[in-house]
């Protein structure tokens, strides 16, 4: 089945643009929205999108700040793009849908599923922590400062590296020269508002809010977001471990995109499951 995606935009409560493209699935599919990761845009699950092949009602789009959307003055909080996400499903007529997020993304995906409970039907968080620890306003400060004094161009050596192993950076240079051009396409002052966002995020209070059912997976070797920040992540929702995928690091809709879909998949399951008992 070949599925025809559609691009949109639409405007958020404080008059932001987010951009997005939707990927229509038949009557009654189950509905997936998919938020990014820091510096990157939508086409970051567009391996996921393409092996989902029509099986659901799919949902990607670019953050504020990011790829094709707004770039508003900052702060930003990860309430705030929550809250967006929960606008551009009024525009777009869902009442609910289940949420995936990866790094960033993952944490706006649980301040969504803890916000937006009765709009969450399960959530899938991968990458990604609760809270990046107690220098983490120190340590996302200090990126913004290289980036702001040396330029976006410089951090590329230090992302490609952050994102991917060796082998798969080598095997795959036409997706590096995309992501590159994607993540130096960026505004220092939104990368800037978006990585001090990260800095003062604190989600672990709100984890056990999180609507149900709810999954996480990470990177063997993902040093952004280690596998101890995940297993901290799923005790504090409590329900099931984390999942740790071998041989992948710190993107793994892109670099494992078959192990996100069958998350996906089972956690679709449970969620019907529970809506019938």
């Amino acid at each position: 089945m070949t599925v025809t995606a559609f691009d949109g935009e639409a405007r958020t409560r404080d008059g932001v643009t987010l951009s997005y493209t939707r990927y229509p699935a038949a009557p009654g599919s189950p509905r997936i929205a998919f938020v990014h990761s820091l510096a990157l845009d939508r086409s970051l699950w567009s391996r996921v999108a393409e092996a989902l092949d029509g099986r659901a009602e799919l949902l990607a789009y670019d953050c504020r700040g990011h790829g094709r959307s707004g770039r508003p003055a900052g702060p930003f909080t990860v309430e705030q793009f929550a809250d967006d996400l929960a606008d551009l499903l009024d525009r777009v007529g869902w009442s609910d849908t289940v949420v995936a997020g990866c790094s960033m993304g993952g944490c706006v995906a649980q301040a969504f599923a803890a916000r937006h409970r009765d709009r969450t039907r399960a959530a899938l968080f991968v990458d990604t922590t609760a809270w990046y620890g107690p220098s983490a306003p120190e340590d996302w400060a200090g990126r913004a400062a290289t980036a702001r004094a040396k330029g976006l161009p410089a951090l590329i050596p230090f992302q490609l590296t952050r994102w991917f192993g060796d082998a798969f950076r080598e095997a795959e240079p036409d997706l590096m020269r995309h992501l590159t051009d994607v993540f130096t396409a960026n505004d220092l002052d939104c990368y800037e508002a978006t990585c001090r966002m990260l800095g003062a995020a604190d989600l672990r209070s709100g984890a056990p809010a999180i609507a149900r059912p709810a999954a996480v997976l990470v990177g063997e070797d993902d040093l952004a977001t280690p596998p101890d920040m995940a297993r901290d992540l799923a005790e504090r929702i409590g329900d099931g471990a984390a999942v740790v995928v071998a041989g992948t690091r710190h993107l793994t809709p892109m670099e494992n995109p078959a192990i996100v879909v069958s998350t996906l998949m089972e956690l679709l399951d449970r969620a019907a499951a529970g809506s019938m008992s």
